[in-house]
């Protein structure tokens, strides 16, 4: 189902809910300004919820604006290992819920 090509639709969706599109671009752009964090971190902390999230969309268009925002590759690395202990240390947390005492429904 995943197809880069996918995104040329997205004038068609704009064109369906233009109010809301324009909406979601402007607080897009406004999250993605540099600010109290610059726009390198930015594109990591992107990068790092892109693959937590497993959207190949958004590892695909923040890979790219990381890279023209000068991030390394090494970087980008150290953030693959940080998504993935959020992930597994996600997964351990909810387990908490499958072991010990059961707790009565609320």
């Amino acid at each position: 189902m995943y197809d880069i090509s996918n995104l040329s639709n997205l004038p068609q969706l704009r064109s369906l809910s233009s109010t809301t599109m324009a909406a979601f671009e402007n607080f897009d752009r406004a999250a993605m300004a540099p600010g109290a964090i610059p726009r390198r971190y930015k594109e990591l902390i992107a990068l790092g919820v892109a693959i937590a999230t497993q959207c190949p969309y958004s590892l695909e268009v923040h890979r790219t604006n990381a890279e023209n925002a000068g991030v390394t590759e090494a970087e980008i690395a150290e953030v693959i290992f940080l998504a993935a202990t959020m992930r597994a240390t996600a997964a351990i947390a909810h387990g908490t819920h499958l072991v010990g005492p059961r707790k009565a429904p609320r």
